[in-house]
């Protein structure tokens, strides 16, 4: 594992697929010109529309993001995370899927959001993804990178389960995403405090990608974007607009920080 910049992109997407794409695209392409070689795109990066809205092109939007991922990390050879986008499963159901891929073009790992996010807001809001989305019925497994340190992946609502979490530090992870569209009303209280807890009780980099801003009627996402570092410091955050949260991943903090607080080691139950 070497010393590396990595970047977590804060996107505002729609109900719109070119004009996320291009977005993105963009977001990606600025990163690089700053040296991110890892870059994390956030859950729903290529749509952001209401479930119906999703399901009725999911096909669509599966196919383009695959193929997008693939284009991008290959034009500018970088590792590159989607952070979230939809699969057809049948059924009128689809996967909240995750896809790392690699500067040529090759899928290293993939996951299926396994908790779903079936939740009335006091906003107003009421969310009910299990409506549209198959829950993945298997455990995020670590990339083992020689470049890069040992990746996890996750996605959004997941943070809220440790045990996830703990299963990726058990395995050897090094850097987990957590890539997300944190609500607005959630976001202000829980997002920072909980990617600050998984990097802290697993002594793990945290890179998570987020979605900003308003994207279609009532719904707002919180935005903040971050990279964190194994001590839980804030490395990098993106603020509240779309843009990119840029930080050194450094091997030497990460020993460092084992070796001063090694409660990986004293694990009691597994």
């Amino acid at each position: 594992m070497k010393s590396y910049l990595a970047a977590a992109v804060q996107m505002t997407s729609l109900p719109d697929i070119e004009k996320n794409l291009t977005q993105a695209e963009e977001l990606i392409e600025l990163a690089v010109r700053r040296g991110a070689e890892l870059v994390g795109l956030p859950e729903n990066f290529p749509f952001l529309g209401t479930e119906e809205e999703k399901i009725a092109v999911a096909d669509k939007i599966g196919q383009a993001s695959e193929k997008f991922l693939k284009t991008m990390a290959q034009r500018f050879q970088v590792t590159l995370l989607g952070g979230g986008f939809p699969v057809s499963v049948g059924n009128g159901k689809v996967a909240n899927t995750a896809s790392l891929v690699s500067p040529n073009g090759i899928e290293l790992a993939r996951y299926q959001k396994v908790h779903l996010f079936d939740v009335n807001l006091p906003d107003g809001n009421t969310y009910q993804e299990s409506r549209t989305v198959m829950a993945g019925n298997e455990l995020p497994v670590i990339y083992k990178s020689g470049d890069f340190g040992n990746l996890g992946l996750s996605v959004c609502y997941d943070v809220r389960f440790p045990e996830l979490y703990r299963h990726l530090s058990r395995q050897g992870a090094d850097v987990m995403f957590i890539p997300a569209a944190f609500t607005a009303f959630t976001g202000k209280d829980h997002w920072q405090v909980l990617l600050q807890a998984r990097a802290i009780e697993n002594t793990c980099y945290v890179i998570a990608p987020a979605q900003t801003g308003r994207h279609y009627g009532m719904r707002y996402t919180h935005g903040h974007a971050m990279i964190i570092d194994p001590w839980g410091t804030i490395l990098a955050d993106a603020g509240d607009t779309p843009g990119v949260a840029i930080a050194e991943i450094d091997p030497t903090r990460l020993e460092q920080v084992r070796r001063q607080m090694p409660s990986l080691q004293h694990r009691v139950f597994a």
